[in-house]
Protein backbone atom coordinates (compact mmCIF):
# COMPACT_ATOMS: atom_id res chain seq x y z
CA UNK A 1 0.00 0.00 0.00
CA UNK A 2 0.95 3.64 -0.51
CA UNK A 3 1.41 5.18 2.92
CA UNK A 4 -1.62 7.12 4.14
CA UNK A 5 -3.88 5.94 1.30
CA UNK A 6 -6.53 3.21 1.22
CA UNK A 7 -5.78 0.03 -0.67
CA UNK A 8 -6.29 0.44 -4.42
CA UNK A 9 -6.55 -3.30 -4.97
CA UNK A 10 -9.32 -3.49 -2.34
CA UNK A 11 -11.47 -1.28 -4.55
CA UNK A 12 -10.67 -3.30 -7.67
CA UNK A 13 -11.61 -6.52 -5.90
CA UNK A 14 -14.89 -4.96 -4.75
CA UNK A 15 -15.65 -3.84 -8.30
CA UNK A 16 -15.01 -7.31 -9.66
CA UNK A 17 -17.18 -8.83 -6.94
CA UNK A 18 -19.95 -6.44 -8.03
CA UNK A 19 -19.40 -7.32 -11.68
CA UNK A 20 -19.69 -11.01 -10.83
CA UNK A 21 -23.23 -10.37 -9.61
CA UNK A 22 -24.08 -8.82 -12.99
CA UNK A 23 -22.16 -10.79 -15.59
CA UNK A 24 -21.66 -14.37 -14.51
CA UNK A 25 -24.12 -17.24 -14.59
CA UNK A 26 -24.43 -19.27 -12.55
CA UNK A 27 -23.35 -17.13 -9.62
CA UNK A 28 -20.59 -18.72 -7.60
CA UNK A 29 -20.91 -16.25 -4.77
CA UNK A 30 -24.00 -14.19 -4.03
CA UNK A 31 -23.37 -10.85 -2.33
CA UNK A 32 -26.46 -8.60 -2.15
CA UNK A 33 -24.34 -5.66 -0.94
CA UNK A 34 -21.60 -5.91 -3.57
CA UNK A 35 -23.13 -3.28 -5.87
CA UNK A 36 -24.21 -1.03 -3.04
CA UNK A 37 -20.83 -0.68 -1.34
CA UNK A 38 -19.09 0.43 -4.55
CA UNK A 39 -21.84 2.99 -5.02
CA UNK A 40 -23.03 1.99 -8.43
CA UNK A 41 -25.79 0.50 -10.52
CA UNK A 42 -25.34 -1.92 -13.40
CA UNK A 43 -24.47 0.74 -15.95
CA UNK A 44 -22.01 2.67 -13.83
CA UNK A 45 -20.24 -0.42 -12.52
CA UNK A 46 -19.72 -1.94 -15.96
CA UNK A 47 -18.57 1.40 -17.37
CA UNK A 48 -15.75 1.84 -14.87
CA UNK A 49 -12.22 1.64 -16.24
CA UNK A 50 -11.43 -1.12 -13.75
CA UNK A 51 -13.86 -3.35 -15.62
CA UNK A 52 -13.04 -2.34 -19.17
CA UNK A 53 -12.01 -5.94 -19.81
CA UNK A 54 -14.94 -7.40 -17.90
CA UNK A 55 -16.02 -9.65 -20.76
CA UNK A 56 -12.54 -10.87 -21.66
CA UNK A 57 -11.46 -14.41 -20.72
CA UNK A 58 -8.88 -12.96 -18.34
CA UNK A 59 -11.41 -10.75 -16.60
CA UNK A 60 -13.86 -13.63 -16.30
CA UNK A 61 -11.19 -15.85 -14.76
CA UNK A 62 -10.21 -13.26 -12.17
CA UNK A 63 -13.83 -12.62 -11.23
CA UNK A 64 -14.48 -16.34 -10.92
CA UNK A 65 -11.52 -16.92 -8.63
CA UNK A 66 -12.36 -13.94 -6.41
CA UNK A 67 -15.94 -15.20 -6.12
CA UNK A 68 -14.87 -18.78 -5.44
CA UNK A 69 -12.40 -17.87 -2.71
CA UNK A 70 -15.11 -15.83 -0.93
CA UNK A 71 -17.58 -18.70 -1.29
CA UNK A 72 -15.04 -21.16 0.10
CA UNK A 73 -14.22 -18.89 3.05
CA UNK A 74 -17.87 -18.30 3.93
CA UNK A 75 -18.71 -22.00 3.61
CA UNK A 76 -15.91 -22.78 6.06
CA UNK A 77 -17.09 -19.93 8.28
CA UNK A 78 -20.60 -21.39 8.39
CA UNK A 79 -19.17 -24.79 9.35
CA UNK A 80 -17.14 -23.13 12.12
CA UNK A 81 -20.25 -21.42 13.48
CA UNK A 82 -22.03 -24.78 13.45
CA UNK A 83 -19.18 -26.10 15.63
CA UNK A 84 -19.79 -23.31 18.12
CA UNK A 85 -17.36 -20.58 16.99
CA UNK A 86 -18.78 -17.13 17.67
CA UNK A 87 -15.82 -14.83 16.95
CA UNK A 88 -15.00 -14.05 13.32
CA UNK A 89 -11.91 -12.03 12.34
CA UNK A 90 -11.67 -10.58 8.84
CA UNK A 91 -8.05 -9.62 8.21
CA UNK A 92 -7.48 -7.05 5.48
CA UNK A 93 -11.23 -6.56 5.27
CA UNK A 94 -11.18 -4.02 2.44
CA UNK A 95 -14.75 -3.66 1.14
CA UNK A 96 -15.80 -7.16 2.22
CA UNK A 97 -19.48 -7.14 3.23
CA UNK A 98 -19.98 -10.26 5.36
CA UNK A 99 -20.21 -8.25 8.59
CA UNK A 100 -23.17 -6.27 7.21
CA UNK A 101 -25.15 -9.29 6.03
CA UNK A 102 -24.14 -11.57 8.90
CA UNK A 103 -26.88 -14.17 9.05
CA UNK A 104 -25.43 -15.53 12.29
CA UNK A 105 -25.72 -12.30 14.28
CA UNK A 106 -28.75 -13.58 16.17
CA UNK A 107 -26.59 -16.52 17.30
CA UNK A 108 -24.14 -14.16 18.95
CA UNK A 109 -21.56 -14.12 16.16
CA UNK A 110 -19.32 -11.04 16.40
CA UNK A 111 -17.17 -9.86 13.48
CA UNK A 112 -13.84 -8.13 14.05
CA UNK A 113 -12.77 -6.23 10.92
CA UNK A 114 -9.02 -5.65 10.83
CA UNK A 115 -7.41 -3.32 8.32
CA UNK A 116 -4.89 -0.55 7.84
CA UNK A 117 -6.25 2.67 9.43
CA UNK A 118 -6.44 4.53 6.10
CA UNK A 119 -8.31 1.71 4.36
CA UNK A 120 -10.64 1.20 7.29
CA UNK A 121 -11.48 4.91 7.51
CA UNK A 122 -12.22 4.88 3.76
CA UNK A 123 -14.48 1.85 4.18
CA UNK A 124 -16.42 3.49 6.98
CA UNK A 125 -16.94 6.50 4.74
CA UNK A 126 -18.21 4.17 1.99
CA UNK A 127 -20.62 2.49 4.43
CA UNK A 128 -22.02 5.84 5.51
CA UNK A 129 -22.23 7.22 1.97
CA UNK A 130 -24.06 4.16 0.62
CA UNK A 131 -26.43 3.77 3.58
CA UNK A 132 -25.19 0.35 4.71
CA UNK A 133 -25.98 0.02 8.41
CA UNK A 134 -23.22 -1.08 10.78
CA UNK A 135 -24.66 -3.75 13.11
CA UNK A 136 -23.80 -3.89 16.80
CA UNK A 137 -22.04 -7.17 16.07
CA UNK A 138 -19.19 -5.39 14.21
CA UNK A 139 -15.91 -4.37 15.83
CA UNK A 140 -13.50 -2.20 13.84
CA UNK A 141 -9.83 -2.88 14.60
CA UNK A 142 -7.42 -0.49 12.84
CA UNK A 143 -3.94 -2.02 12.70
CA UNK A 144 -0.80 -0.48 11.23
CA UNK A 145 1.46 -3.51 10.99
CA UNK A 146 4.57 -1.31 10.91
CA UNK A 147 3.97 -0.22 14.52
CA UNK A 148 1.14 -2.36 15.96
CA UNK A 149 0.93 -5.98 17.11
CA UNK A 150 -2.10 -7.81 15.74
CA UNK A 151 -2.63 -9.97 18.84
CA UNK A 152 -2.53 -6.98 21.18
CA UNK A 153 -4.95 -4.99 19.04
CA UNK A 154 -7.40 -7.90 18.88
CA UNK A 155 -7.31 -8.42 22.64
CA UNK A 156 -7.89 -4.69 23.14
CA UNK A 157 -10.92 -4.94 20.83
CA UNK A 158 -12.37 -7.74 22.96
CA UNK A 159 -11.18 -10.93 21.26
CA UNK A 160 -10.37 -13.40 24.02
CA UNK A 161 -7.37 -15.56 22.95
CA UNK A 162 -8.69 -18.48 25.00
CA UNK A 163 -11.86 -18.70 22.87
CA UNK A 164 -11.79 -20.28 19.37
CA UNK A 165 -12.00 -17.87 16.47
CA UNK A 166 -12.33 -18.07 12.69
CA UNK A 167 -9.94 -15.93 10.62
CA UNK A 168 -10.71 -14.97 7.02
CA UNK A 169 -7.64 -13.51 5.29
CA UNK A 170 -8.29 -13.02 1.59
CA UNK A 171 -6.40 -11.01 -0.99
CA UNK A 172 -3.53 -10.09 1.32
CA UNK A 173 -0.81 -12.75 1.52
CA UNK A 174 0.50 -12.39 -2.07
CA UNK A 175 1.35 -8.74 -1.34
CA UNK A 176 3.31 -9.50 1.86
CA UNK A 177 6.79 -10.77 2.51
CA UNK A 178 7.14 -14.38 3.58
CA UNK A 179 8.22 -13.21 7.04
CA UNK A 180 5.08 -11.07 7.42
CA UNK A 181 2.83 -13.93 6.30
CA UNK A 182 4.24 -16.39 8.82
CA UNK A 183 4.27 -13.78 11.55
CA UNK A 184 0.50 -13.43 11.17
CA UNK A 185 -0.04 -17.19 10.88
CA UNK A 186 2.11 -17.66 13.98
CA UNK A 187 -0.05 -15.24 15.95
CA UNK A 188 -3.17 -17.17 14.92
CA UNK A 189 -1.54 -20.50 15.78
CA UNK A 190 -0.42 -19.23 19.18
CA UNK A 191 -3.98 -18.53 20.37
CA UNK A 192 -4.72 -20.93 23.23
CA UNK A 193 -8.35 -21.23 22.17
CA UNK A 194 -7.42 -22.46 18.71
CA UNK A 195 -9.52 -21.86 15.66
CA UNK A 196 -9.30 -21.82 11.88
CA UNK A 197 -7.79 -19.62 9.20
CA UNK A 198 -8.72 -19.40 5.52
CA UNK A 199 -6.33 -17.51 3.27
CA UNK A 200 -5.30 -17.42 -0.35
CA UNK A 201 -1.89 -17.43 -1.98
CA UNK A 202 -0.25 -17.53 -5.37
CA UNK A 203 1.64 -20.59 -6.51
CA UNK A 204 4.99 -20.13 -8.20
CA UNK A 205 3.85 -19.69 -11.83
CA UNK A 206 6.50 -21.86 -13.45
CA UNK A 207 4.01 -24.51 -14.59
CA UNK A 208 1.87 -22.11 -16.61
CA UNK A 209 1.65 -22.18 -20.37
CA UNK A 210 3.10 -19.24 -22.28
CA UNK A 211 -0.32 -17.59 -22.72
CA UNK A 212 -1.27 -18.17 -19.08
CA UNK A 213 2.03 -16.74 -17.91
CA UNK A 214 1.50 -13.69 -20.10
CA UNK A 215 -1.94 -13.13 -18.55
CA UNK A 216 -0.51 -13.52 -15.06
CA UNK A 217 2.35 -11.13 -15.83
CA UNK A 218 -0.17 -8.58 -17.07
CA UNK A 219 -2.19 -8.88 -13.84
CA UNK A 220 0.97 -8.60 -11.73
CA UNK A 221 1.95 -5.49 -13.67
CA UNK A 222 -1.42 -3.87 -12.95
CA UNK A 223 -1.19 -4.44 -9.20
CA UNK A 224 2.41 -3.20 -9.16
CA UNK A 225 1.35 -0.01 -10.96
CA UNK A 226 -1.06 0.59 -8.06
CA UNK A 227 1.78 0.38 -5.57
CA UNK A 228 0.80 -3.12 -4.43
CA UNK A 229 3.03 -5.64 -6.24
CA UNK A 230 2.90 -9.40 -5.79
CA UNK A 231 5.74 -10.28 -3.45
CA UNK A 232 5.48 -13.90 -2.29
CA UNK A 233 4.72 -17.20 -4.01
CA UNK A 234 4.63 -20.71 -2.57
CA UNK A 235 4.84 -24.32 -3.60
CA UNK A 236 1.79 -26.08 -2.08
CA UNK A 237 3.76 -28.88 -0.37
CA UNK A 238 6.25 -26.44 1.14
CA UNK A 239 3.47 -24.24 2.50
CA UNK A 240 1.59 -27.23 3.94
CA UNK A 241 4.73 -28.36 5.73
CA UNK A 242 5.25 -24.97 7.31
CA UNK A 243 1.63 -24.84 8.45
CA UNK A 244 2.08 -28.20 10.15
CA UNK A 245 5.23 -26.88 11.83
CA UNK A 246 3.15 -24.04 13.27
CA UNK A 247 0.69 -26.53 14.73
CA UNK A 248 -2.08 -26.39 12.15
CA UNK A 249 -3.89 -29.54 11.04
CA UNK A 250 -6.75 -30.57 8.74
CA UNK A 251 -5.16 -28.51 5.98
CA UNK A 252 -7.28 -28.18 2.85
CA UNK A 253 -5.71 -26.54 -0.22
CA UNK A 254 -7.90 -25.83 -3.24
CA UNK A 255 -6.84 -24.56 -6.65
CA UNK A 256 -9.10 -22.61 -8.98
CA UNK A 257 -9.97 -25.71 -11.05
CA UNK A 258 -10.73 -27.67 -7.86
CA UNK A 259 -13.05 -24.88 -6.70
CA UNK A 260 -14.71 -25.04 -10.10
CA UNK A 261 -15.47 -28.72 -9.60
CA UNK A 262 -17.11 -27.91 -6.27
CA UNK A 263 -19.10 -24.81 -7.18
CA UNK A 264 -19.73 -25.09 -10.93
CA UNK A 265 -19.39 -28.78 -11.71
CA UNK A 266 -18.71 -28.16 -15.39
CA UNK A 267 -15.98 -26.54 -17.48
CA UNK A 268 -15.69 -22.91 -16.37
CA UNK A 269 -13.43 -19.89 -16.12
CA UNK A 270 -12.01 -21.37 -12.92
CA UNK A 271 -10.25 -24.02 -15.01
CA UNK A 272 -7.83 -21.25 -16.05
CA UNK A 273 -7.19 -20.04 -12.48
CA UNK A 274 -4.28 -22.37 -11.86
CA UNK A 275 -1.98 -20.03 -9.90
CA UNK A 276 -4.45 -19.02 -7.18
CA UNK A 277 -5.00 -21.28 -4.18
CA UNK A 278 -7.21 -21.04 -1.11
CA UNK A 279 -6.20 -22.83 2.08
CA UNK A 280 -8.17 -23.71 5.21
CA UNK A 281 -6.17 -24.81 8.25
CA UNK A 282 -7.37 -25.63 11.76
CA UNK A 283 -5.44 -25.12 14.99
CA UNK A 284 -6.71 -27.23 17.89
CA UNK A 285 -7.06 -25.50 21.27
CA UNK A 286 -4.21 -25.89 23.74
CA UNK A 287 -4.61 -28.72 26.25
CA UNK A 288 -4.46 -27.96 29.95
Amino acid sequence: MIEGQPSATAFRVAMRRAAHQLLDKPLIFEDPLALTIVGGDRGSVLARDELSRADSPGGETIRAFLAARSRFAEDRLAAAVARGVRHIVVLGAGLETFAYRNRFADQGVVVFEVDHPATQAWKRERLAATGIAVPESVRFVPVDFTVDRLDEKLVAAGLDPSIPAFFSWLGVAPYLTEAAIFSTLGIIAARSGGGEVVFDYAEIPDKLSLLQRLAFTTLAGRTASLGEPFVTFFKPDDLAGRLVDLGFSSIEDRTGPALGEIYVGAPSALDRAEVGHVVAAIKAPAIG
